[in-house]
């Protein structure tokens, strides 16, 4: 069994700068993630990519095609949907191996998540290749510190887990550049009935569509639809702890062996005894 994060979210909610903290955090405590570029428009990102999409194609290389004349959006469906049809290419590209975890950076266009199938034909081909696949999908916490935007991300991120249907983990990002008063803001919306979120905005587009917006928000919090998971990229345990979320739901570890101490620590308690 072979395990995958695929990162999703709308342009801008921190993907790239996910996957670098989740690179760099494993590194530091001796874990391997491979790391993978699924997004052609990408022109930096701060971590060692095993396969970069843009060897294959390229948002630039598509746009400077005079047959094809796509602008940037166009151009990026045109690349996911080459590489689609390239998925032998991705698989030898892998070389992935028994135990092995990857996380997939991918793009931002929201419609790739809500109404294309392209994620959807990635992720059937990953659990035709024996992954256990999740979805990672990022919302920033700026866009979603009124009522109404919260429920909107969070419907936003509820179109994504119906169209690719994995287990999904739902994230808050950017907690570290939040104000105190937004940090208390957002974590009462945490911790409160979403029904209760609404009734405590007394906006007055929320006042005329007060109904509707109370339906919506019973229907998430009935049946525990959408839940989110906050994220401090600044804070280790915040980090830690969203990744063993990830890892309990995609079932990594649990074949693993477990090592209560590491030989150094069992030489050194062997020579006090001595």
């Amino acid at each position: 069994m072979k395990f995958a994060q695929l990162v999703m979210g709308p342009a801008g909610s921190g993907k790239s700068t996910y996957c670098s903290v989740m690179y760099n955090h494993c590194l530091n405590v001796g874990r391997q993630l491979r790391m993978v570029n699924l997004d052609p428009a990408c022109e930096v990102f701060n971590y060692q990519a095993v396969v970069d999409v843009r060897d294959l194609v390229s948002v630039n290389d598509v746009q400077e095609d005079e047959e094809l004349i796509l602008g940037p959006n166009g151009a990026l469906v045109f690349c996911m949907e080459y590489l689609v049809q390239n998925l032998d290419w991705l698989h030898d590209e892998l070389d992935e191996g028994e135990d092995d975890y990857f996380v997939f950076d991918c793009p931002g266009q929201i419609e790739l998540y809500s109404h294309l199938p392209v994620m959807r034909q990635i992720v059937d081909a990953l659990r035709s290749w024996d992954f256990n696949v999740c979805s990672v999908f990022l919302i920033d916490t700026n866009f979603v510190l009124e009522a109404e935007k919260f429920i909107s991300g969070a419907l936003t991120a509820l179109s994504a887990m119906v169209a690719i249907e994995t287990p999904a983990i739902n994230v808050l990002t950017k907690m570290d550049l939040l104000s105190e008063r937004n940090k208390e803001l957002v974590d009462q919306f945490l911790e409160t009935d979403t029904r209760a979120i609404v009734d405590s905005d007394e906006t007055v587009w929320n006042e005329k569509h007060r109904k509707l917006t109370k339906t919506i928000a019973q229907i998430l919090e009935d049946y525990s639809i959408v839940k989110f998971v906050p994220l401090n990229c600044e804070d280790e345990e915040s980090i830690e702890q969203l990744l063993l979320t990830i890892d309990t739901t995609i079932q990594y570890g649990e074949d693993l062996e477990v090592k209560d101490k590491y030989p150094d620590e069992l030489d050194a308690e062997e020579a006090e005894y001595r």
